[in-house]
């Protein structure tokens, strides 16, 4: 009885470890998927959980990276909140569809209007449409700041390591190659095998229609030649009588 009791409370520690050590990752303000390709155009959602018992989320700014400007960066309205989208002059000006852009979109920030928050126990998306992806990084990191109505300012600006993670991360959008990029031979060597999968498949279908037809066969002849035995042993018995 004594090593059950144990048993259990080794578990119920095991469990709670787990969950402290959960929890903060979940908190985190992240960007929704983590994933995009490069050089192209992404909608991601910025999601943001309350971690405040007493407090609730009114207020969200997002830093885009100055190092690799977005020449197109568009909002999606959400009820209760208002959007403001800040731009900054570029350094260098930057060619787009025959477009000279001298600057650029550096902040974005949400506002809750009144009466508006995201409360305890909550979260929030906000979605942005975001392009022309770099495609000379493996990531975009987007700092965060997240304002409270008590006036409470957490900063989620950390970059990531490659350690252990940072109290606060910043949301990070990682890029990875297009599949042009990867090499056009590579996407063509990818559809033999899915061909081949489909005749061998057809193969094996066709055999197996094949199997069973003579199967079929087998069986009556099986059951022809048993009807025939009989037949003829009742004959024979007749015979026999008379």
């Amino acid at each position: 009885m004594s090593t059950h009791r144990r048993v259990l409370g080794a578990l119920a520690i095991a469990g709670a470890a787990t969950l402290l050590t959960a929890g903060p990752a979940l908190a985190h303000v992240t960007a929704q998927p983590g994933t995009a390709e490069q050089g192209s155009y992404t909608k991601i959602a910025f999601r943001v959980p309350n971690e405040s018992a007493t407090a609730g989320t009114v207020k969200l700014e997002v830093t885009l990276p100055a190092e690799h400007p977005l020449t197109s960066v568009r909002t999606r309205p959400v009820p209760g909140w208002k959007a403001e989208v800040t731009k900054a002059p570029l350094p260098t000006p930057i060619d787009s569809h025959g477009t000279k852009i001298t600057e650029a979109v550096r902040t974005i920030t949400w506002t809750a209007e009144p009466g508006t928050k995201i409360g305890n126990n909550e979260f929030g998306e906000f979605e942005v449409s975001l392009g022309k992806l770099p495609e000379n990084t493996d990531k975009l990191v987007l700092p965060t700041t997240q304002t409270y109505d008590d006036g409470k300012v957490v900063k989620w600006d950390a970059p990531p390591t490659d350690g252990a993670e940072p109290d606060r991360p910043a949301p990070v959008l990682k890029l990875t190659k297009s599949a042009a990029a990867a090499g056009g031979s590579h996407s063509h060597g990818g559809s033999a095998p899915a061909t081949e999968h489909a005749a061998s498949t057809e193969t094996a279908d066709n055999t197996a229609r094949l199997l069973g037809g003579a199967g079929l066969v087998v069986g009556a002849l099986g059951v022809g030649f048993g009807i025939g035995a009989i037949m003829r042993g009742r004959r024979a018995g007749g015979g026999t009588s008379a």
